[in-house]
């Protein structure tokens, strides 16, 4: 039986861990507050806080649900986040793994390709990072950068742009064939919307390294991005891992939606588990507990 001291306490850690959530919102919430006067956002209407936070907490335990399923029938499962610079793609990944086992889903964001690693087969450098069985693993970018960043900014020929479109499908109908479930975003914003997100990073000291001269380019480069993209989803968008496409303006309904959905693309059940008993520490008369000497504490600061 668990004394009522004892719930208060487990109250209170839970309450810790939305906290987490919280503390990630306020800072979102403080990136408005410094956008210098004048500066106006598209002017979406938003989710309600508590009706936001109602449902994220409940799709993230779906969440658990999920990797637990996927841990328990040795799933393999692929999900690609996509978008222009500043969609939300990083935010809504953070949402999906915030209470997931680093073990079981774990996220890939790789920099640029080394000297090596540009003279290799093309995904190569990616078919490292696929998952195992009982295994999710969400790529924050992906080989498309060679459909998107690698064609605007040059950074590819168009013969190998060429081969890359007529690999991809086939790349793809290979991985689903050995048994990975690949699902595919796209989180889309408005240029307004993406004018607004850079200037508010641009004011916030905290979120300035955000901001990288590809990034600012990529303002310059607005239609060919437009167009990279328009021909990347055309050519790649394949009955077995087809592109979903997320309105992103709204960051919370963003995550709400991409969540949502992505909980139906992989069927799930609960997991039979064991009723689990915590042991009785075991205790003996010649243990002591050696003092940490005053000189190792950290200083209390708080």
């Amino acid at each position: 039986m668990i004394e009522n001291t004892q719930l208060d306490r487990i109250k209170n850690e839970i309450a810790d861990s939305f906290d987490e959530e919280l503390e990630m919102q306020m800072e979102e919430d403080r990136l408005d507050e410094l956008v210098a006067e004048g500066m106006s956002g598209p002017g979406e209407q938003t989710l309600d806080r508590k009706l936001y936070f109602r449902e994220l907490f409940r799709l993230q335990h779906e969440l658990v649900r999920l990797q637990d399923w996927v841990q328990y029938k040795k799933l393999k499962v692929v999900v690609l986040f996509e978008g222009r610079d500043s969609a939300g793609k990083g935010g809504a990944i953070k949402r999906v793994t915030q209470r997931l086992n680093p073990r079981v889903c774990r996220v890939v964001a790789l920099p640029a390709p080394t000297e090596r690693e540009r003279n290799q087969w093309y995904f190569q450098r990616y078919t490292p990072h696929l998952p195992s069985a009982g295994e999710m693993v969400l790529f924050d970018r992906s080989w498309y950068n060679r459909a998107g960043v690698e064609r605007v900014m040059g950074f590819c020929t168009k013969d190998e742009l060429e081969e890359f479109f007529r690999s991809v499908p086939e790349f793809e109908r290979m991985l689903v064939r050995s048994g990975i479930i690949l699902i595919k975003y796209w989180f889309s914003i408005t240029d307004e919307e993406q004018e607004f997100r850079f200037n508010m990073r641009i004011h916030d000291p905290l979120k300035q390294w955000k901001l990288s001269p590809m990034d600012l380019q990529s303002r310059v480069h607005w239609e060919e991005y437009t167009k990279a993209k328009e021909e990347m989803m055309d050519r790649t968008h394949i009955p077995e891992a087809p592109w979903w496409v997320v309105q992103a303006v709204d960051k919370k309904r963003a995550r709400l939606n991409c969540i949502a959905h992505l909980l139906t693309q992989v069927p799930y059940e609960d997991v039979p588990k064991e009723a689990i008993v915590l042991p009785e520490r075991v205790r003996h008369d010649d243990y002591h507990r050696i003092p940490v000497p005053p000189e190792m504490h950290v200083p209390e600061v708080y």
